[in-house]
């Protein structure tokens, strides 16, 4: 099954903290809240500086989409989430603090629960043609940049605008990816 997720369709919920929002893009299973998903999808805007919350036994990926980034202050050790350094990995239970370098910033964020799943966060870029072979029984493709993207499989043809998320859980291995320019942000979800 490939389920597209528009993301005019969806809502963002502002964090308690005042510090940011988030917008839930694909959970699983299907109406599983912070305490039982298995993997989840988001939008995150961070607008101030403050600390992550926490998720014991969540391993995480941060990917900047938008903005000119964030200082991630693990204690004994930082990080510059920025465009020349755009994806991070890290445990959900890890003490984190975010210092935004600009205005905002706009990252997707991809969460697995420990000994149930796993997953690898890939940047790709597109110009023209590309070919995209799936490696999991579950691959998220985000359009992170770029105005369309055209997704084509043996049986399907889809089109994305920026933002837009492909959930695929199908047979179809092999999908042909077009855009005059776009950059794609691939999680593929691996079962334990």
């Amino acid at each position: 099954m490939t389920q597209l997720i528009q993301y005019a369709s969806l809502r963002s919920a502002p964090w308690k903290n005042g510090g940011g929002s988030t917008t839930e893009i694909a959970v699983s299973p299907a109406g599983a809240t912070l305490d039982d998903f298995e993997w989840r999808v988001s939008l995150a805007t961070i607008a101030q500086d403050g600390p992550f919350s926490s998720f014991p036994g969540i391993d995480r990926s941060l990917a900047l989409v938008d903005g000119d980034g964030v200082l991630l202050d693990f204690g004994d050790e930082r990080f510059v989430l920025s465009p020349s350094e755009p994806v991070i990995e890290f445990a959900g239970e890890d003490t984190l603090h975010a210092t935004v370098t600009g205005q905002h910033t706009t990252d997707f964020n991809v969460m697995t629960r420990r000994g149930l799943c796993r997953h690898r966060l890939e940047l790709r870029a597109v110009r023209g043609t590309e070919t995209l072979k799936r490696r999991s029984g579950t691959t998220v493709l985000f359009l992170a940049e770029g105005e369309s993207l055209t997704l084509s499989s043996a049986r399907e043809r889809i089109a994305m605008v920026r933002y837009d998320t492909l959930v695929m859980t199908d047979a179809e291995q092999e999908w042909t990816l077009e855009a005059q320019q776009a950059t794609v942000l691939v999680a593929d979800i691996i079962r334990n």
